[in-house]
């Protein structure tokens, strides 16, 4: 018998002073039997830094043909990629080939040996973003995981301030 997904239900007022974008986001999210909690939070994260109208979480690990996050036009092309973790550099390539943008929020244990790996073969693709963000503040987010999430962010100058209850953590957004 599969173990059953669980879901989160997410609220996050967002910031993105760079972006000139100012959100009230509410999601439910489904954490698949498995998918990692730092996963969960950082599909979040990435909904948050990614967002723009439209923007949804598809079936993700479900479907091996999809990615995490997409925005998708009304003629069902693909106008927005969002990956997250360390996939293979195929994968993003031909991500790049049937989408207007490709965003990977790479993140992972094994992230400097991927980038040693994948990051040269994704040089020369014009259309894709991948950023990066601390560990030990996915680590610290990941402890204060709870069910009802409920973050406010703000994201200035490339830096995300992340704030739950009275506590603010802070990581730079970096671009590989």
């Amino acid at each position: 018998m599969a173990l059953p997904s669980k879901i989160y239900k997410a609220a996050i007022e967002l910031s993105d002073i760079d972006r000139g974008r100012y959100e009230t986001l509410q999601a439910t999210v489904a954490q698949h039997p498995s998918e990692t909690e730092e996963r969960l939070v950082v599909r979040l994260l990435a909904y948050a830094i990614f967002f723009e109208d439209d923007l949804t979480f598809t079936k993700g690990l479900c479907a091996a043909d999809e990615p995490d996050l997409w925005v998708k036009g009304g003629d069902d092309r693909v106008q927005l990629w969002v990956e997250v973790g360390l996939p293979d550099a195929e994968r993003i390539i031909k991500a790049s080939r049937h989408a207007e943008k490709v965003a990977l929020m790479a993140c992972g244990r094994a992230l400097t040996n991927w980038q040693q790996q994948h990051l040269p073969k994704l040089a020369n693709i014009t259309n894709l973003t991948v950023i990066t963000i601390d560990q030990a503040f996915l680590a610290s987010l990941v402890e204060r995981l709870e069910r009802f999430i409920n973050w406010s962010i703000t994201i200035t100058e490339g830096v995300l301030y992340l704030t739950i209850g009275a506590e603010t953590l802070e990581t730079a957004i970096k671009k590989l």
